[in-house]
């Protein structure tokens, strides 16, 4: 992905010089030619001009995009507009955990010269007078580069914003007041978690490595902190399923694994569970987590603990500009309620 890139660097700024619109007759043939050998079926709409490059305005397979030539005739990439939600749902994801208050300009798919593909997301914040910021990703939406600003900055400025009267606490002082207010469901937290170092070791690495080798994982793994003397390596095996392994920093030792379920495999229990305690409310459910102890990992009491599942909904919140607040549970494994978690459990979880 680095190709991608580097040639992204090079290649948008000419997006934004100058173009002129020219006949069919005036376009080298070296370049009509590499659009023939290009694209098997397509239709020019418009040609255009710009200085040391052509560009042709065209439709293949029924659909619209840009191809982009030197003057010499080279093509360089061509680019096709895409709606949001034909996008890989990863990619739409990050963009609306991370950026709210923004709003999405434009998104196109690019095939560049070297075989690569990629998804170019243009993002600006809601209002007058901001700037556009660019957001690259993977064929299957993964984040590569981003020049938009800090996400956990901006989720602070739009909690901020939308909670005037909380302004000048601080974070500590937030967090006590909306995690304790007397009632039976204690109201979310501000979904901003502390980010610091890594806290994970040699021994750590080496088991999950022995655990989960490289033939065994499509993607990762992403090591995060998770509440004190916990770290997590995140992952996606071979099956596509994102995974988790989680670690007792202190002893090194392997504390339990999550597997991120698919709609189709939601526990039935915990989904009449919360169709009867949102009866009149309107929920998502965002994420719903298996988790499994490690075989030699004992409790406090010396047993191996239960697995239990780990379940975030999100609500729509009305007056506050259409806010949305999460809320966290834990299920035992019959999927009876047993826990209401007050805050994220880390920085990779649903914001």
């Amino acid at each position: 992905m680095k190709k991608v890139v580097l040639f992204l660097l090079l290649a948008l700024p000419l997006l934004s010089i100058a173009q002129t619109k020219i006949k069919e007759t005036q376009v080298p043939k070296s370049v009509q030619i590499s659009l023939e050998k290009k694209y098997d079926s397509y239709k020019v709409k418009t040609w255009y001009r710009s200085p040391g490059q052509y560009i042709a305005e065209f439709v293949t397979d029924g659909q619209n995009g840009r191809a982009y030539f030197t003057h010499t005739g080279d093509w360089q990439f061509s680019s096709f507009p895409v709606k949001q939600e034909d996008c890989p749902s990863q990619m739409n994801r990050y963009f609306l955990s991370n950026y709210p208050g923004y709003r999405i300009k434009s998104i196109d798919y690019v095939e560049q010269m070297d075989g690569d593909v990629y998804y170019r997301m243009v993002i600006v914040k809601k209002g007058v007078g901001y700037l556009d910021n660019e957001l690259i990703f993977d064929s299957r939406g993964r984040l590569q580069k981003s020049n938009a600003p800090n996400p956990d900055a901006v989720k602070r400025e739009f909690y901020t914003l939308n909670n005037p009267d909380e302004e000048e606490l601080s974070n500590q002082q937030l967090r006590k007041l909306k995690s304790y207010q007397g009632g039976k469901r204690p109201n979310p937290v501000e979904d901003v978690p502390e980010v610091s170092a890594i806290d994970t070791n040699g021994t750590i690495v080496a088991h999950f490595n022995k655990l989960n080798p490289p033939t065994k994982i499509s993607e990762g793994p992403e090591w995060v902190n998770r509440y004190p003397g916990l770290v997590v390596a995140y992952y996606i095996n071979r099956q596509d399923v994102e995974m988790e392994e989680v670690y007792d920093v202190e002893t090194s030792a392997h504390m339990m694994q999550g597997k991120v379920l698919d709609k189709n495999h939601y526990n039935n229990a915990i989904m009449k569970y919360l169709a009867e305690k949102y009866k009149n409310e309107k929920y998502k459910i965002e994420r719903m987590i298996t988790y499994t102890y490690d075989s030699k990992w004992r409790g406090e009491d010396g047993k191996k603990p239960k697995p239990y599942t780990y379940v975030v909904i999100s609500q729509k919140v009305s007056g506050l500009g259409n806010r949305v607040k999460y809320t966290r549970m834990e299920f035992d494994a019959s999927g009876a309620f047993r826990n209401l978690l007050a805050q994220p459990l880390d920085k990779n979880d649903i914001q």
